[in-house]
């Protein structure tokens, strides 16, 4: 199992046009379904009057938890194309919004797939990628002597220090790359 997922860094646009039908298309770093879902109100009121606001969204850095909407698109054409671009590139933990604005031209279902998979391709292109890795919370509670030797650990294996506190008994949380993880449990156990 790899301990690295890629995403995009900060939100992108992406622009195509067909038969004078718009396509808007915003990319956002994302983390939770929630935050999604303030996302996709905020799109619904800004774009109030266009005829669909679609969407694809894929989380998690297993790549287990996604979701395509159409939007009332005929069945497939938009949220799934969506779906495909954040597939094809290999991303996660992202959001791809598209607006469409009719142009009064009926498309078909071949060229609303193609519509949507370019303004999503676009948007895309024009973020930044980003690879991140999966870390691994370890909390350990130690005796105040052990103080030197735990941050001698802390400083060789470089975890990030989420939280620390001193007294009788300490108490450290640290961040650390998932394929870590053990090695640092192992080696912090037998300072006990």
């Amino acid at each position: 199992m790899t301990d690295e997922y890629q995403t995009i860094a900060t939100t992108s646009e992406g622009y195509y046009t067909e038969k004078r039908s718009k396509f808007f298309a915003f990319a956002h770093h994302v983390e939770c379904v929630d935050e999604i879902k303030e996302i996709l109100a905020q799109y619904r009121k800004k774009y109030y009057d266009a005829r669909h606001v679609c969407y694809a969204y894929m989380l998690g850095a297993d790549r287990a938890e996604f979701r395509a909407n159409d939007d009332g698109e005929p069945s497939s054409t938009a949220g799934k194309p969506i779906l495909g671009q954040i597939n094809s590139n290999l991303l996660t933990d992202i959001l791809i919004v598209v607006v469409r604005y009719y142009g009064g031209v009926n498309l078909g279902t071949s060229g609303l797939i193609v519509a949507y998979r370019e303004a999503a391709a676009d948007a895309i292109a024009h973020a930044e990628i980003v690879t991140r890795q999966v870390e691994e919370v370890i909390t350990y509670t130690f005796a105040y002597p052990q103080m030197n030797d735990v941050m001698r650990i802390v400083k060789e294996m470089n975890p990030r220090i989420l939280s620390q506190t001193y007294d009788n008994t300490c108490e450290i949380r640290l961040s650390i790359r998932q394929s870590e993880a053990e090695q640092l449990r192992n080696r912090l156990s037998k300072l006990l």
